[in-house]
């Protein structure tokens, strides 16, 4: 999906907005956040994933194609991790959803014995 592929989904969901007035909303959205991250900021998604900042220290590197050691700049390198909503949508998996009622003896879900249901020959 491209920039140009987004606002026209935006436009197209909410018509109540001009193509112009929804290219203007995502530009500030994307100014925002590159502003953010050239601040050092980190950016936090729910359900989407998060974008960091990382600093890379100086280093000696090798050319390929001669073997010869090079100096690499210290650098500044942009990192995304996927959250876990997105991760599982993905991977055609469902996501748990956070309405389910925890029990009472404070176990993790994934702990919790599973109560039994019949089966069709138990009936």
């Amino acid at each position: 999906m491209t920039k140009r592929d987004l606002i026209e989904e935006v436009a197209e969901q909410y018509p109540r907005f001009s193509r112009r007035e929804v290219e203007v909303m995502v530009n500030a959205v994307f100014d925002s956040m590159t502003q953010a991250l050239v601040q050092g900021e980190r950016i936090e998604i729910r359900g989407f994933g998060s974008f960091i900042i990382k600093d890379r220290p100086a280093r000696e590197g090798r050319n390929p194609r001669t073997g010869m050691v090079v100096p690499v700049a210290a650098k500044r390198v942009l990192l995304f991790k996927v959250g876990k909503e997105l991760r599982l949508r993905v991977d055609h998996k469902t996501a748990p959803t956070q309405a389910s009622v925890p029990a009472s003896d404070g176990a993790p879900a994934g702990l919790r014995p599973q109560p039994q249901t019949e089966s069709a020959e138990e009936r």
